[in-house]
């Protein structure tokens, strides 16, 4: 069988101009490596647009296979050679029928169907083929968990050594993913953002190259084939509203940036989806400086929630989520793990989909939404499902039959 990675030359000029700092527009070049910008900020990857333009057609999409290297011409990655896949396939977008809670259409963008189970495996398909590219031996990243099973499963497949520190109430289930798949894996006692400081220092001493969310410019791009995949599934419209779990917020970012990339190239109008950060009670900065109409959010001190991929007290792209949220004319919104609990449940009961907290916290987010009147009931919404719902703790099933006694099948 044929995939996208057979279709491309062995070397092939990508429409990749320069690098950004996303908070100066001070340029860089692109085929070197890089994390931050001089100004310490995020670098974004621009791109020929107008060369896109003429050169690819909706049609020339349609023809190929449905993984996210089918955008080629909107990624960095020059040689064919230097991909590091897993497979990463297009996920579905799943309709609720019996847990939508009113006319509008709720789509679940479900995104455990890739490569270790999360999202965060387009991301670091990404990173990985491009530190592949620039030689690189060894890396490192902090983790809430799904990071970092994704870095050690695609390190491994590049023979890169990895290097990962996770908060030590990880789910156990993550860190023997992470132990498994080849990474050396520590735990530690602190927050993700403590664990990012480590990777720093060992940067010093290790040169290890940091993949931390956004201190490298090819996670966001990778992340951004959620954009550019969920424009095409909905027949290059976009929806009202999404619903985003918003921790680190590369998808987020990356998903604004694919929207503005594809009018660049016609592939669609003006419209833009409101983007709805969605965080939780127990560790949302972003939701604070958006109703304080701050540029920038404070660290969340104390920061708790049964949602860890959301638990992140403070990001360094904070200015980058907050600017999309409200360009889009979005919100962001803090929801209650007992909400994120009930919303697991609700939606596993009723439509036989089993989110992960932080993809139910975009249903309690949905419905929180609804009922304070701040999307409408017949919007089309799209939510996503971050990571497979097996990857965590669930409620214990007890329920037992002793084949000595006399079964009351009436009573089952």
């Amino acid at each position: 069988m044929s995939t996208n990675l057979d279709n491309l030359t062995a070397e092939r000029p990508t429409f990749v101009t320069h690098l950004e700092c996303s908070a100066t527009g001070e340029r860089q070049e692109a085929d070197r490596i890089a994390n931050l910008s001089r100004a310490g900020k995020p670098l974004l990857v621009r791109y020929d647009l107008p060369a896109i333009r003429n050169s690819l057609s909706k049609a020339d999409l349609a023809r190929r296979p449905p993984d996210i290297w089918r955008y080629r011409e909107f990624l960095p990655v020059r040689k064919a050679a230097d991909i590091v896949s897993l497979g990463e396939v297009m996920t579905p977008l799943v309709p609720l029928k019996n847990s939508a809670l009113g006319p509008g259409e709720v789509l679940v963008k479900d995104e455990s169907r890739l490569p270790t189970g999360s999202f965060k495996a387009r991301g670091v398909a990404l990173a990985i083929s491009m530190m592949r590219a620039f030689g690189v031996t060894e890396a490192a990243m902090p983790t809430n968990g799904n990071a970092g099973a994704a870095l050690a499963a695609y390190c491994s497949r590049a023979g890169i050594k990895t290097t990962i520190f996770c908060p030590e109430d990880t789910p156990d289930i993550n860190v023997r993913e992470i132990q498994a798949q080849g990474a050396n894996v520590y735990l530690v006692n602190g927050l993700i953002d403590e664990c990012g400081k480590l990777v720093g220092q060992g940067r010093e001493v290790r040169g290890w190259f940091d993949v931390s969310t956004l201190k490298e410019p090819y996670r966001i791009e990778g992340k951004k084939t959620m954009g550019l995949e969920l424009a095409e599934q909905l027949g290059w419209e976009v929806p009202d509203a999404i619903f985003y779990p918003t921790g680190g917020g590369t998808g987020l970012i990356g998903m604004w940036k694919a929207f503005e990339e594809l009018e660049a190239v016609g592939f669609i109008g003006s419209k833009r989806p409101r983007m709805v950060a969605v965080q939780a009670s127990g560790c949302a900065p972003m939701v604070k400086a958006f109703d304080a109409g701050e540029e920038h959010a404070a660290r969340w001190q104390n920061a708790s929630t049964i949602a860890m991929g959301i638990r992140v007290p403070q990001a360094i792209g904070d200015f980058l989520i907050l600017r999309a949220v409200r360009e889009s004319n979005g919100y962001a919104i803090a929801v209650d793990d007992d909400d994120i609990v009930d919303a697991r449940d609700n939606v596993a009961r009723k439509d036989g989909l089993l989110m992960c907290p932080e993809g139910a916290a975009t249903y309690a987010a949905y419905r929180k939404s609804l009922r304070e009147g701040r999307i409408a009931p017949g919007d089309r919404v799209v939510l996503f499902n971050c990571a497979s719902g097996l990857k965590y703790d669930l409620p214990p099933a007890i329920k037992k039959l002793d084949l000595r006694q006399p079964i009351d099948f009436k009573r089952l």
